[in-house]
């Protein structure tokens, strides 16, 4: 085999793996929000980027997506935690996709300009004042996401695991939206 397809094989089978390990961690993290506890709004949990779209949807990893809402909005968590459980009862789907539709993806732009809307009108705050601070938490997540990565691929060179122009290439794919969901 030559040496351009053994790279080539290389990077390819790089990009599946990492791939399935977003995927694989995109649906472990992809769960409801859990009743806020005795625990102060401040406090952090370890899945700092928990928060995040995906696939059009916003998710919230133990509470970060409130906890930041409340903070750049400066109302109080319990009750933008409300808000975020009420928006995401009534926009629950009521039936299955319809055979060849199921990795249809849904309108994400409505379906966040829908989330700050309510958003908007149960916290009583400027819906631009919502939208700016979506905005920047995601933003602020892409940033982190991406700083991982790096800091993962840039072990991977550094210990022979992966040569930079392959590095490179899993950055330009995840950049693009060809694995991993990146790209927006």
């Amino acid at each position: 085999m030559s040496k351009t397809k053994k790279i080539t094989l290389g990077v390819t089978a790089g990009a599946l793996a990492l791939g399935a390990g977003l995927g694989i961690t995109g649906v472990a993290s992809a769960t409801t929000t859990p009743t806020p506890g005795a625990t102060s709004s401040t406090e952090s949990s370890p899945q700092a980027d928990g928060q995040g779209r995906h696939g059009g949807h916003w998710r919230d990893g133990g509470g970060q997506l409130a906890s930041k809402l409340a903070t750049k909005l400066g109302v109080d968590q319990a009750k933008v935690t409300d808000a975020l459980k009420s928006f995401r009862e009534a926009n629950k789907p009521t039936t299955r996709p319809s055979k060849g539709t199921e990795g249809a993806k849904p309108d994400g732009t409505a379906r966040e300009a829908a989330l700050a809307k309510s958003l908007a009108s149960a916290l009583g705050v400027d819906e631009s004042k919502v939208t700016s601070a979506l905005d920047e938490i995601r933003s602020e997540a892409q940033a982190n996401r991406a700083a991982q990565l790096k800091a993962r691929l840039d072990k991977a060179v550094s210990e022979g695991k992966l040569t930079q122009a392959e590095a490179d290439a899993v950055t330009k794919a995840v950049n693009s939206g060809v694995i991993g969901g990146g790209g927006r």
